[in-house]
């Protein structure tokens, strides 16, 4: 854990982790140097071929026209991918691969170096081999044949390649012999023309388009027969003129049976309404009548009128409350009561006739029975000529996909007769040309010997071997940086820790009795961090403790007692709690392994954990203050022992000179 603040942080990492960045550059000046002289050379040889213009690629095949010119436009393939394709395609691989091993086999070369490099490669090869027998026998890898691998690593290294617009292919092939190298493209170009002539030769097309014409005329005959025979089963000349004319029949039957059925349904609900209706008319009807005023009723009024006039003459000789007047209102009241029960008028006579609109309506009813029997005649007739109808249409639609696959087979084999009579003659032209054309391939650059190699470049990789070396190194260093898990100093402790930072010890080296003035500082920055004001009152105990021994514990305490000492206190070490006016440093070093630290620690009012520079870890302090959380306990402060400056003197003054000169 270090905190890079400036140059002289960047500095320090480089000497803290010098060791490891001396071993990173020589180890990779080693490797150069080793692969300089041992790697395998590569040598390189190099052919062009042309692809010329000829008849393949300018004219078009005559089914698509009468041989017109073929002008590629720019989003059309290039047609030289495919010839390099077929030049490093499988089958002249293997060719290229059987005659290697017939004829072209490895031998030792010249020269005491590449003899040696030799005979390593082929114990190595031997090696291989033994490996992938012991694999194949485990079943873990495919049984391959000699040739099989030859072939992928011939493939490999051979490409072949061209410019955009370009009609040239530039072939490259690397191998570890110049000689050989130009012997496999040799042998390579010369399967490739081959192979190449022999599947891009083809038969005539002469005869081809002559068996066809005569077949093509005898179809057309047996469709044509075949036609007629199911044209003739359904009475018709053509087989969609009778779907529409039965399909049109069809629709009009529906729409007469559909007026006729809405017609039908009109009258029933007339009928309907009519037979309600005279249900409910009378079957006769008064002519004449004759009205009189009642007699009867007329008499109780004249006999009424009478009593009211009696009354009247009473009313002029007794009271109201007399008997006669009592009875005499008594009978007026019941009288007219009575001539109230009396009707006014009353019929003499009248004359009778039976009902007009009755019996026209009856009339209207039987002449609509009528209608109704002859619209259910007509939908039965209806109904059994639209299934008639339909059976025949179901038939000729049974008929119809014959037919039409015979028009469609009809109409397709008339075009084929046409094409093919077309080109019977172009095909005899075709076939001429065939006989007497040539490749349009033309080798421009024969296989080229190259003696030098291109891999390794020797002297190249021994220039760069110190550069790269030093980039390494400054590699591993940042690695290092990264992995490192060692607390250098204690920049970064209060942060990482949630402790603060009491102090950073110096290490005095070898003269433990003479610190520093840094050290000193360090050591009265602790002191101010001690709370004395209650020392009078209640002593101050502190415990200072270590992850492992070794770690200075005894040291931090020697150096603060003398401290105290000096300052005036009463000081003592030992592991009991302090009095009133007495300071007591308690030694419980090593924490992890020795239980009874923590039973001194207890007796702590304060708690100080040292921390060596570059020995102690972060995961191990993170461990140690989780065991002082868990025993009720807290760490107070942090010191970080033996602290060094690795940066040598020397070069902080040259660094400063180079400031001061800037």
């Amino acid at each position: 854990m270090i905190e890079i603040r400036s140059l002289r942080d960047i500095l320090r990492l480089f000497f803290i982790f010098r060791r490891e960045f001396t071993w990173a550059v020589v180890v990779t000046i080693i490797v150069a140097f080793l692969g300089a002289y041992l790697l395998p050379a590569r040598y390189e040889s190099d052919a062009r071929l042309l692809v010329k213009p000829s008849l393949e690629n300018t004219t078009l095949p005559i089914e698509a026209g009468n041989r017109p010119a073929l002008i590629a436009p720019s989003t059309q393939r290039d047609p030289i991918v495919d010839e390099e394709k077929m030049l490093t395609g499988r089958p002249i691989v293997y060719k290229v691969a059987e005659r290697y091993i017939s004829g072209m086999s490895d031998n030792p070369p010249e020269g005491f170096w590449k003899e040696i490099k030799f005979q390593i490669k082929k114990m190595a090869g031997e090696a291989i081999e033994l490996f992938r027998q012991f694999l194949q026998m485990l079943d873990l890898v495919e049984k391959q044949s000699p040739e099989e691998r030859l072939a992928k690593k011939l493939e490999k290294q051979f490409e072949a390649s061209h410019a955009p617009g370009s009609a040239v292919i530039e072939i490259t092939f690397t191998w570890d012999d110049p000689v050989v190298a130009q012997k496999i493209v040799e042998t390579w170009i010369d399967f490739y023309l081959e192979e190449r002539s022999r599947a891009l030769g083809r038969k005539s097309l002469y005869p081809f388009y002559e068996t066809e014409t005569r077949k093509t005329s005898e179809q057309i005959a047996q469709i044509k027969q075949e036609m007629l025979q199911r044209l003739q089963g359904i009475d018709s000349f053509s087989i969609r003129e009778r779907l529409e004319s039965m399909t049109m029949t069809i629709n009009k039957a529906n729409e007469e049976r559909f007026q006729a059925q809405n017609t039908l349904a009109g009258l029933q609900s007339s009928m309907e309404k009519a037979r309600k209706e005279l249900n409910s008319l009378p079957a006769e009807v008064v002519t004449e009548r004759q009205i009189s005023l009642n007699p009867t009723q007329q008499d109780l009024k004249l006999k009424l009128n009478e009593l009211q006039l009696e009354r009247v003459r009473l009313q002029r000789t007794y009271k109201d409350e007399a008997p006669p007047l009592v009875q005499i209102n008594k009978n007026i009241a019941a009288l007219e009561k009575q001539i109230a029960g009396e009707a006014a008028q009353i019929q003499r006579s009248e004359n009778r006739a039976p009902n007009a609109l009755a019996l026209r309506l009856k009339q209207s009813m039987q002449d609509g029975q009528l209608r109704i029997d002859q619209l259910k005649i007509q939908i039965k007739e209806l109904d059994e000529y639209i299934k008639k109808l339909t059976d025949e249409r179901l038939k000729v639609l049974g008929d119809e996909p014959e037919l039409t696959r015979l028009q469609r087979e009809l109409q397709t084999a008339e075009q084929n007769y046409t094409l093919y009579a077309d080109s019977l003659e172009k095909a005899r032209i075709e076939r001429e040309l065939e006989n007497s054309r040539i490749s349009n391939i033309a080798i421009v650059e024969h296989a080229t010997f190259n003696p030098s190699r291109i891999f390794p470049k020797s002297l190249m990789i021994i220039l760069l071997s110190f550069p790269v070396g030093l980039a390494v190194g400054f590699l591993t260093i940042y690695l290092c940086y990264l992995l490192d898990q060692r607390i250098h100093d204690g920049g970064l402790i209060e942060k990482e820790f949630s402790v603060p930072l009491w102090a950073s010890l110096q290490d005095l080296g070898n003269n433990p009795n003479h610190p520093t003035r840094v050290f000193a500082a360090n050591l009265y920055r602790m002191y101010g961090m001690l709370p004395l004001e209650k020392v009078e009152e209640k002593g101050l105990t502190v415990g200072v403790t270590s992850a492992l021994r070794g770690e200075g514990v005894s040291f931090v305490v020697n150096y603060l007692c003398r401290l105290l000492v000096a300052r005036g206190h009463r000081v003592r070490v030992g592991k009991h709690a302090a009095g009133p006016g007495e300071i007591v440093l308690i030694d419980a070093s090593g924490l992890l392994k020795q239980r009874e630290s923590f039973v001194s620690l207890r007796q702590a009012d304060i708690v100080i954990l040292v921390v060596e520079a570059r020995k102690t870890t972060i995961p191990v302090v993170e461990h140690v203050l989780s065991i002082i959380s868990a025993a009720f306990l807290k760490v107070d402060g942090i010191v970080i022992n033996r602290r060094r400056f690795e940066i040598p003197a020397r070069v902080l003054n040259m660094v400063s000179r180079l400031r001061s000169q800037s």
